[in-house]
């Protein structure tokens, strides 16, 4: 599963503006930017997040479950940053998918569009 957020800090919300299933996780659906340890590392650090199990995600993500069914394991949340985060890539696949290479390549990818990504993101940006 692939998506892409929006940050919208005044409300509080991370707006999701592409997604791989839209059934699930629809353009437009929201999720609160709760304070905690993902937020810190994620949000306001800018740092990247890897979770191999659901055990090591479900304590940031309450629809961790909704995650799972869709047979999604594992999670990588790269966020985008200009002066600070301005939104995120979430990339969800089988459990133990993101061993360092895969994240490497992934990252790799995200850099290589990156100015696309930005702009994307600040067109969609509330």
């Amino acid at each position: 599963m692939f998506t892409v957020t929006v940050l919208d800090r005044a409300a509080g919300l991370a707006r999701r503006v592409y997604t791989s299933h839209p059934d699930a996780y629809p353009v437009s659906g929201t999720k609160s930017m709760s304070q905690g340890e993902w937020t810190e590392q994620v949000v306001e650090r800018g740092e990247v997040f890897v979770a191999n199990t659901v055990a090591e995600f479900a304590i940031y993500f309450p629809d961790h479950a909704l995650i799972e069914s869709l047979g999604c394991g594992a999670a990588l949340n790269v966020p985008i940053s200009l002066k600070e985060v301005i939104g995120t890539v979430n990339i969800l696949d089988k459990e133990h998918y993101f061993s360092p290479q895969t994240v490497d390549h992934c990252l790799a990818a995200i850099e290589q569009h990156r100015d696309d990504l930005i702009s994307a993101v600040k067109q969609c940006a509330v």
